[in-house]
């Protein structure tokens, strides 16, 4: 029973290691959208969007408020479901002018497997949804 606890207690701090670097990366990303950097509005042209700072503005408020769903854990799922939309917009876009696969297509994907990795292992509510059989 103790070792179970402990394997337990260790499965959550990953849990939340993994959430923590990719909540760190979005509340990153959405600040940046928010001071609408001058990066920001070129990436954002080069990718066929407004690039202008009213759209990089709006999209980080709604990476921020995605953000932090997931990041408080009453929310979590929530949040994850919509960053899951979110960064599936950002794939559709790579995919619509033509960029690399592996470094930029996929790159969301990577994201979204590391905020729903992170999720499963520090909320068991999700693991009960989605058991892996040993």
């Amino acid at each position: 029973m103790e070792q179970a606890q402990s394997v337990r207690g260790k499965a959550y701090w990953a849990g939340w290691g993994i959430s923590g670097l990719v909540i760190a990366f979005l509340l990153m990303d959405a600040g940046m959208k928010l001071l609408a950097l001058p990066i920001v509005i070129e990436t954002s042209a080069s990718l066929g969007w407004h690039g202008d700072a009213a759209s990089a503005r709006e999209l980080g408020v709604v990476l921020l408020i995605c953000t932090l769903l997931y990041a408080a854990p009453q929310t979590a799922m929530l949040g994850a479901i919509l960053l899951t939309g979110y960064l599936g917009g950002a794939v559709a876009t790579h995919v619509r002018v033509d960029n690399p696969l592996f470094s930029h297509v996929l790159f969301g994907v990577y994201i979204g497997v590391l905020l729903w990795g992170g999720l499963y292992l520090r909320d068991a509510r999700i693991r009960a949804l989605l058991p892996l059989r040993r």
